[in-house]
Order: structure tokens, then sequence, then C-alpha cells
């Protein structure tokens, strides 16, 4: 079954109309990011145009599960948790939801993923089998609420939450193409387009930001994507972990840092490796660019290697994030500014 390729151009373009109109919104309406002393901008800002790319994204997943290109526990898995997600975020950009209640509707958009996806695959470490089962639901459960949340942290400077996931989608793809999963790449470049509509929009410098809705729709979504991956094979899936290890890697880190202070996570701050690296170097392209060269000749090959059954997957992903934790610590992931920052 050939795959409507002009489909990818239309929810480009329909996300990138669509950015345009949530930018006169949001403006109209004053959903303005209004800098602060945990801000890494300076310039009032609108937000909320991740909510473009979540719509173009699940029209198009319809269009797909209507032709029979993408199987409709699929569809039901991705667009209806990643919106279900979206709309929470959407509303807290407009009006605070307590912590306790977003935390609530993450799980319950994890477990209905979960659910379509058919729960967690049966996975290894170094050999060692981890069969499918309830404890493997309930990590997996875990690992999307976090990846979800991770992707809320790490939007944070221009362009960076965009680049990184058509990185990781533009990447998976070209898995599912070499390991002969072609078919299965039609989803994630689904996704890929309908960010790079926003993208042009949200490049440095930013006309307006992803906000909650976008970029929870994204951690939840490419995590839903990643154990699919591993329903196929579970070298796929730690694949999928290596491409998302910038993120990973950066968020994981801070957090144990402000953890082990006795630090409240969930309060907002600047202490991400990203957020020191764009005040050291006074930009953000530079951030967002050194990121997908990262991505470019670092995390793809190794990927690569993990997918093509090169080395053992667990294997692959320790040695892959070593330089990026490494790299996380110099750059004082997690470390609190100094009281005059």
């Amino acid at each position: 079954m050939i795959a409507p390729w002009w489909l990818f151009g239309l929810v480009l373009a329909l996300a990138w109309l669509l950015t345009g109109a949530l930018r006169r919104y949001a403006l109209a309406r004053n959903v303005i990011d209004v800098p602060n002393a945990r801000s890494s901008h300076k310039t009032p800002t609108p937000r909320g145009g991740g909510i473009s790319f979540v719509v173009a994204f699940v029209a198009g997943m319809l269009v797909m599960g209507a032709g029979g290109f993408v199987a409709w526990p699929v569809v039901c898995g991705v667009a209806v948790a990643g919106a279900w997600i979206a709309l929470i975020g959407f509303l807290d950009d407009h009006g605070h939801i307590q912590a306790r209640w977003r935390l609530l509707a993450h799980f319950i958009g994890a477990a209905w993923g979960l659910y379509w996806m058919g729960g967690a695959p049966a996975l290894s470490i170094a050999g060692l089998p981890l069969a499918a089962g309830w404890l493997l639901n309930i990590a997996a459960a875990f690992y999307l609420v976090w990846l979800l949340n991770l992707y809320n942290f790490m939007d944070g400077i221009d362009g960076l939450a965009s680049v990184e996931a058509i990185c990781v989608t533009v990447g998976a793809s070209v898995l599912y193409v070499l390991t002969g999963a072609g078919d299965a790449s039609l989803a994630p470049m689904l996704l890929a387009a309908a960010v790079f509509g926003f993208l042009i929009w949200n490049f440095p410098p930013a006309k307006i930001f992803m906000g909650d809705g976008g970029s929870g729709f994204l951690g939840l979504t490419l995590g839903i994507l990643s154990l699919k991956a591993g329903w196929q094979a579970p070298e796929l899936f730690w694949a999928w972990t290596i491409l998302l290890g910038v993120f990973i890697v950066d968020a994981t880190v801070t957090l144990l840092r402000r953890l082990i202070r006795g630090e409240k996570v969930y309060e907002a701050h600047r202490t991400h490796a990203y957020q020191y690296a764009s005040r050291q170097w006074g930009s953000h392209v530079r951030v967002t660019l050194t990121v997908l060269a990262i991505n470019v000749v670092w995390l793809f090959p190794m990927a690569c290697l993990v997918a093509l059954g090169k080395i053992d997957g667990s294997v692959g992903t320790v040695v892959a994030y070593a330089p990026l934790v490494f790299a996380a610590l110099r750059l004082k992931a997690g470390v609190r500014e100094p009281a005059s920052a």
C-alpha cells in the first residue's frame, strides 16, 4: 500500500497556518509568557502554539487510519492520549491546575496509551529478559509520565523541543526503513511534519512558544511510539531511548540533584544543562543547533548500531548516554544558581 505522501505536506502547512492563528489569539487574549527571574527569554512572547501541531497530527492520523495506512489501535492510543494531555496543558496555560490533578491526568493518558498498545513489550537488559506483565506495565506508565514531564521541563529555549522531536522522529523513521519495517515510519514522520510547521514560528528568535499543551503532548506521544517500536523489536525500543538521550539525560540529572537537595521539583527553575549553556553562550540558536548536531553525529549512529543488532540495546544506551552525563555535569545541570544570578 502506497502511503499518501501528500498528507505530510498538508499536515505541515496546516500546523504552520494554525500556529499563526494561535499567535493572533494569544496576543488578543493576553496569553503571554512574561519573562521573570526563572526565564531563559527576555521578551514577552505568546505561548500555547503547540496546539497547532497537535491538531494537525491528530487530523493526519485520522486520515491515515481511515485509509488503512495506520492501524486503528495505534490511532486511538497515540492520538487520543496525546489530545487528552494537550487539553490538560492548554487548560493549565489559561488557568493553573494543581500539580496533583495534572499528575493524575498524566497517568490516565499513559494508561490509555498503554491499553491500546497492548501494554509494555517484553524487553531485556544486558541479556536478562524482562517478561511483559503488570510490573513492566507499571514501569512503562511511569516511563511515559516521566517523558511527558521532562519534555515540559526541557521546553525552555527557542526551538529546542521542536528540533529534538524532529530529530527523534526522523531518526526513528530511518531506522524503521533500515530494519525492513518501513510502514511503521508513517506515524513518526507525520509528527515530524506537524512539528516542522510549528518550528517555522518557533525557531530562534521565537515568535510563539509551545506551551504545556504542546510539550506534554510530544513527551507522551514519543513515549507511546517508542513502546510501540518495542513490540516490533526490543532493539527498536532501545534505539528510541538513545535518540531521546539529550532530553532524558539533562532532565534526569537535573531532577536527581534537586531531589538530593530536598527542593520542590515541580517549582520553576533554570538549572538544566541547556539553560546554563544558553546563558554561558548568550545564544538560544547555538544551543539548539548543538543539540541537533549531537543527535545527528552521535546518538543516531549509536541507535543504528542497536537497531541493527550490532550491540545490545541496554549496553548501547549506557554507552550513548555516558558522554551526555559528563556534559550535563560539566554544565552544572541541577546545581543551584548563585544568589546573585
